[in-house]
C-alpha cells in the first residue's frame, strides 16, 4: 500500500509552499493537494521538484475552500470559471506528471433543481473528462459528508458512483473518502467490497474528529487490510486534521519506511 501526504491540510504549521520540502523531511515521496488557489503554479511546480516529489492527485479549482465553497462544476453562475481552469489545471498535471484530479461538484443551489443541477455537472465533468483523456489523466468524483460541507451535490457512495456511471466516461472514476463516507453511511467494508473497481483514489481520516488513523471510531487495520486483498493499487492520501501538535508527530502509525513506498497494513502501527 503506498500513501500520499496531503499539504493542503497537513503541514499547517508553515506557508504552503515550504509543506513540500517538509512532506519529503518525513520521509514522504508522494502529495497531493487542493488547488493551490492565490500561489503562483510555477513557484508551486518548483516546490515540488525541489523536494523530489510525485503528485498522486490534486483538484481542479474548487472556489474558496477555506471559506466553505465545495467546487464549481454544478453553479451555473461558476460554469465559466470551472470550464477556464481544466485546461490550466491539466497543464500543470502534465508538468508535474499528475494521472489524477478531482473534481467537487459544490453545492445545492437556491431555485434550482437537484436534477438540473446535476445534469448541469454532469456536462461539465464531462468537458473536463474529455480534455483529460487526451492528457492520460482520470477525472476524480467525490462524495462528502454533509456534516462540515453544507448541502454538498453527492454526499453518499451510491449518489456517487450514479453520477460517474451516467457520465459514459472510461477516465472518471471516484474518489472515495472513508472519512466522509463513516459519518454519512458507514459500512465501509461492504462498500468496497461492492464498489472497488470503481476507485480511483482513496482519502483516509478518523472519524468523527477527523484526526489521524487510530484516533477515532474507524478500525482501520481491518478496512485497510480488506482494501489490501481487493487489489487496489492507488494510493492512500492522508487527509487529515493532525491531533497532535505538529503533522510530523501524527505520522507514528505510519513506519518512516513505509512513507516513501509500499508497505503491508500488517506493519502499520494501528
Amino acid at each position: 500500500m503506498r500513501f500520499s501526504a496531503n499539504v493542503s491540510i497537513l503541514f499547517k504549521e508553515a506557508p504552503f509552499l515550504e509543506r513540500f520540502g517538509r512532506a519529503r523531511e518525513a520521509g514522504f515521496s508522494a502529495v497531493e493537494f487542493w488547488w493551490p488557489g492565490q500561489e503562483d503554479l510555477g513557484e508551486v511546480e518548483r516546490a515540488i521538484g525541489d523536494a523530489g516529489l510525485s503528485v498522486a492527485l490534486f483538484n481542479f479549482d474548487a472556489g474558496d475552500m477555506p471559506n466553505g465553497e465545495r467546487g464549481l462544476a454544478g453553479d451555473p453562475d461558476r460554469t465559466e470559471q470551472f470550464r477556464e481552469n481544466v485546461p490550466v489545471a491539466l497543464e500543470l498535471a502534465q508538468r508535474l506528471g499528475c494521472r489524477r484530479m478531482n473534481v467537487l461538484l459544490g453545492h445545492e443551489k437556491a431555485g434550482m433543481g437537484r436534477a438540473e443541477q446535476l445534469a448541469l455537472a454532469r456536462e461539465n465533468v464531462a468537458f473536463a473528462a474529455d480534455a483529460a483523456s487526451e492528457a492520460g489523466v482520470t477525472v476524480l468524483v467525490e462524495a462528502v459528508n454533509t456534516f462540515e460541507n453544507g448541502p454538498y451535490l453527492l454526499y453518499t457512495t451510491g449518489q456517487a458512483v450514479e453520477f460517474v456511471e451516467g457520465l459514459g466516461r472510461e477516465n472518471v472514476k471516484i474518489q472515495h473518502d472513508l472519512y466522509h463516507m463513516q459519518r454519512m453511511e458507514g459500512n465501509l467494508v461492504a462498500t468496497l467490497r461492492e464498489h472497488v473497481g470503481r476507485i480511483g483514489h482513496v482519502q483516509v481520516a478518523d472519524s468523527p474528529g477527523r484526526g489521524e488513523p487510530g484516533t477515532g471510531e474507524i478500525h482501520y487495520p481491518y478496512v485497510l487490510a480488506e482494501l489490501e486483498n481487493l487489489g487496489y493499487d492507488g494510493f492512500v492520501g492522508l487527509e487529515y486534521n493532525p491531533t497532535t501538535g505538529t503533522a510530523q508527530e501524527s505520522f507514528g502509525w505510519l513506519p518512516e519506511e513505509g512513507r516513501g513506498g509500499d508497505v503491508r497494513v500488517t506493519d502499520l502501527k494501528l
